[in-house]
C-alpha cells in the first residue's frame, strides 16, 4: 500500500460550506495533491524514492488488502494531522513480510510489515509505531544518520564456513533483507518524545508505545531459540528495547493523564480491520507446518527430526536442533544433463571430501551426497534433482557429534514430490478474529490455533494476555487459522 498522507496540505485547504442545492456537475481536481506533486523537487523525498524499490523487494513486495490499507491509512492520518511538520506528507507501505518491524526513510516514506499488524492488539499499538518513526522523519534523523546499508548474512555461521561462493546470487542482493544503519541512542529517544505527544495529541491511548514494546519483547523470546543471543525480531534489533527506555515512555505518557483512563485504543475497529491477514510465510515462499516444510508450487515437502525448529527465509529454509545442528535447504536452476556427482565437485562447496560423493536416489529422484568438513564442523551435503532444478540439504554439526547421518537421512527420506492433491489442499494461514460465546475459555480458544506447536502461549502473546487472564462472553479475539 501506498497511499499518500499530507494531512494538512489538504484537510487545512478544505473549507465546509454547504449549499442546499445538489449539483452534478462535480468533477476530478485539474491539480490533484498526489505525493509525486507534494514531494516534487524535495531531496530528501528523492533520497527515500531511490531506496523504496530495494526495501520493497527484500521484504517479499508489498501487501495489498483494501480493508487493511484502509485501516493503516486512518491511523496515520490522524497523526499526520498533529505532526509538527505538516507539510510533511507520507508514502506508507505495508510489508510482505512476517518480520516484525517498521522504519522510515527521508521524504516520509514509512513502512509497517504485515507481522508487526498481526501481532497489535488495537488501533493505538500500530499509532505509537507509526508515530516513532514519523518522529525520525519530522527530526530529519535519516539525512543526519550515514547513509549506509548492509545485506544480511544468508547463510548461518557455520554455514558461511562450508560455502565457497553466493549461493543465492543476484535474487539473494534483490531479496536479502536489509538492516537500515541503526539510529543513535539520542535519536531513538527523541522520536520516542515526538511519538508520544503525537499519540496523546491524536487522540490515542499514550501508553501504547510502552504497552507495545512489552509485548514484542515478548514475542522475541517466544519465536527466539536462544532468547539471550536471537536477533531475528527486527523491530527490537533495530530499535533498542532497554527497560529503562520503556518506563521513559510512560513517563511521557503520564502527560497526559494516568494510565487506563486517557485516550483511545481503537481495538474494535483495529480487529476488524486485520481480520483475514495473512499470516506467517506467503504461498510464494512456503509454510512450515510444525515439522514440515511444504511449498505448493514447487511440489515439494520434507521434514526436519523432532526437537528443531524451521525459519522460513525468502533466501532458504533454515532449521537449527539440539547440540548446535543446522540445517539449509535451498533450490538452484540447472541443466537437466548436469551430472550431479560433478555439481557437487564443482567448487561450491569448501572442505568437499571427494572420496565421499556418490551417486544414489531419493524416493525415485536422482540424487548424490558427499561428506565435508571446515574448522569444527563436519557437513553432509545432498542434492536432489527434479526436472531443471537442483535442490540442496546442508546438515552441519560439531565435529564428533554423532547425530549427523541420522539427520541427514531424515532429511533425505521424508524429501519428495508432493501430490496434486496435498498441493491444492494447502492453504495460507490467515489472523482470524472470533467473538468468544459462552463456555469459551483461553483453552478452548487456543485450541484452534493452526501453524504452531505451542498454541496456548501463541494464542496468549497475539492477544497481549496475561496469566491469570480469563476470557468474557462477547470478547473479540485472534485465533491462527486456514
Amino acid at each position: 500500500m501506498s497511499s499518500l498522507l499530507a494531512a494538512a496540505i489538504v484537510l487545512s485547504g478544505c473549507q465546509s460550506i454547504i449549499d442546499q442545492t445538489y449539483t452534478t456537475d462535480l468533477k476530478p481536481s485539474s491539480n490533484p495533491q498526489i505525493v509525486d506533486t507534494v514531494q516534487k523537487n524535495d531531496p530528501r523525498a528523492a533520497m527515500g524514492a531511490r531506496e523504496h524499490p530495494r526495501i520493497v523487494a527484500s521484504y517479499g513486495g508489498e501487501y495489498h488488502d483494501a480493508k487493511t490499507e484502509r485501516l493503516v491509512a486512518r491511523i496515520a492520518g490522524a497523526l499526520t494531522a498533529v505532526s509538527e511538520n505538516p507539510n510533511q506528507s507520507y508514502r506508507i507501505t505495508i510489508l510482505n513480510s512476517p518480520a516484525i518491524n517498521a522504519f522510515a526513510l527521508p521524504g516520509g516514506y514509512l513502512y509497517v510489515t504485515r507481522g508487526l499488524l498481526a501481532l497489535a492488539n488495537d488501533a493505538s499499538e500500530v499509532a505509537a509505531v507509526l508515530s516513532h518513526e514519523m518522529g525520525h522523519v519530522t527530526a530529519n534523523h535519516g539525512i543526519e544518520r550515514q547513509k549506509r546499508e548492509e545485506a544480511e548474512v544468508i547463510a548461518s555461521r557455520v554455514v558461511a564456513e562450508v560455502l565457497s561462493s553466493d549461493l543465492a546470487g543476484k535474487q539473494a542482493l534483490a531479496r536479502g533483507k536489509l538492516r537500515l544503519a541503526a539510529f543513535s541512542r539520542q535519536q531513538e529517544l527523541q522520536a520516542d518524545v515526538i511519538g508520544v505527544r503525537m499519540l496523546g495529541e491524536a487522540g490515542y491511548d499514550p501508553y501504547a508505545a510502552a504497552r507495545f514494546l512489552d509485548s514484542m519483547a515478548a514475542y522475541a523470546r517466544f519465536s527466539s531459540v536462544d532468547p539471550e543471543t536471537d536477533q531475528s525480531l527486527d523491530f527490537l534489533s533495530s530499535h533498542p528495547n532497554a527497560p529503562q527506555r520503556v518506563e521513559l515512555a510512560r513517563q511521557h505518557a503520564r502527560a497526559f493523564g494516568q494510565e487506563g483512563t486517557v485516550g483511545d485504543r481503537g481495538r474494535d475497529y483495529y480487529l476488524t480491520g486485520i481480520d483475514g491477514l495473512l499470516y506467517g510465510d506467503s504461498p510464494e515462499e512456503g509454510y512450515v507446518r510444525d515439522q514440515t516444510f511444504l511449498h505448493g508450487g514447487l511440489g515439494i515437502r520434507f521434514d526436519v527430526p523432532p526437537g528443531f525448529r524451521i525459519d522460513n527465509k525468502a533466501e532458504a529454509v533454515l532449521a537449527t536442533g539440539p547440540d548446535e545442528t543446522a540445517i539449509r535447504f535451498d533450490g538452484v536452476e540447472a541443466p537437466e544433463n548436469q551430472s550431479l556427482t560433478n555439481y557437487l565437485t564443482s567448487g561450491w562447496v569448501a572442505g568437499l571430501l571427494p572420496n565421499t560423493v556418490q551417486d544414489t536416489t531419493v524416493n525415485g529422484l536422482p540424487a548424490a551426497t558427499a561428506k565435508a568438513s571446515a574448522e569444527r564442523w563436519d557437513f553432509d551435503v545432498t542434492v536432489v534433482r527434479m526436472d531443471k532444478r537442483i535442490f540442496r540439504f546442508l546438515t552441519a554439526v560439531p565435529k564428533g557429534n554423532t547425530t549427523l547421518q541420522a539427520t541427514a537421512e531424515t532429511l533425505r527420506n521424508s524429501f519428495r514430490k508432493m501430490t496434486p492433491q496435498e498441493a491444492a489442499s494447502l492453504k495460507p494461514l490467515r489472523v482470524r478474529v472470533v467473538t468468544a460465546q459462552p463456555g469459551d475459555t483461553i483453552t478452548t480458544l487456543s485450541a484452534r490455533m493452526m501453524g504452531t506447536d505451542r498454541k496456548l502461549d501463541l494464542f496468549r502473546l497475539i492477544n497481549a494476555l496475561p496469566t491469570g487472564a480469563a476470557i468474557v462472553p462477547g470478547q473479540r479475539v485472534k485465533i491462527i487459522s486456514e
